[in-house]
């Protein structure tokens, strides 16, 4: 169990840190559902990550058998590893350059008039079916399942342990709201302006970090 959580927590610090979904939040706490649209994004996006990241960990568990690690193993990592490292290379090139204001994506003018149910929706999208996020959920279903082999209830505990490290990034901004009392607007709209503008170099690092990662770790196997 311990091998699986620590294989797949630098891939769940990654998910952590994705600027975007933390600004959904922020724009969410300031929006007259306050509360309840980011207390049900927040929760959405916990389920949303731990449960691709346990599917993939069973099947990819099943698969790989208890004994030692199969070389397609391997060439899955190292594919996923590649995968990544040439997103982060294409987030690097997309970023604004010096005095550029970044295109922001459309749901963010629309998040202030979200219900609770279209939080819950927004989470899944960032979390499921965003193609970063959905990669580094596989990625990190993938780590568990190598060092989970066959043993299903570490699968779980490490794919909850997974999810729970991957939600302190968009519980944070629910933290400030409740502790900052009067400078928590203040707090929250100067942290959404600058990973809104840092969002491409912050992911383009952590891709190229992850990605790095596991195309050392596929090539150990092969």
């Amino acid at each position: 169990m311990n091998a699986a959580i620590g294989q797949s927590l630098p891939i769940a610090v990654g998910v952590m840190v994705s600027p975007l979904p933390i600004v959904a939040v922020i724009l969410m706490l300031v929006s007259g559902r306050a509360r309840a649209n980011a207390a049900a994004f927040v929760v959405t996006w916990f389920l949303a990550v731990g449960v691709v990241t346990l599917v993939v960990a069973l099947v990819a568990g099943a698969a790989t058998g208890d004994g030692a690690e199969p070389s397609w193993s391997g060439w899955s990592k190292t594919a996923l590893g590649v995968v990544l490292l040439l997103l982060a290379v294409r987030r690097w090139r997309g970023r604004p350059r010096e005095g550029v204001d970044p295109e922001q994506p459309r749901w963010m003018a629309a998040v202030e008039e979200f219900t609770p149910a279209k939080a819950a929706g927004l989470a899944v999208l960032l979390a499921a079916v965003n193609p970063k996020n959905l990669l580094l959920c596989v990625s990190g279903g993938a780590a568990i399942a190598t060092a989970a082999a066959g043993d299903g209830s570490a699968a779980v505990v490490a794919a909850a342990v997974f999810a729970v490290v991957a939600t302190v990034g968009v519980a944070a901004p629910v933290v400030v709201y409740l502790t900052a009392g009067d400078r928590a607007e203040e707090v929250l709209a100067e942290l959404k302006t600058w990973m809104v503008q840092h969002n491409a170099v912050i992911m383009a690092v952590l891709l190229l970090v992850i990605g790095a990662k596991l195309v050392g770790d596929g090539i150990s196997v092969l």
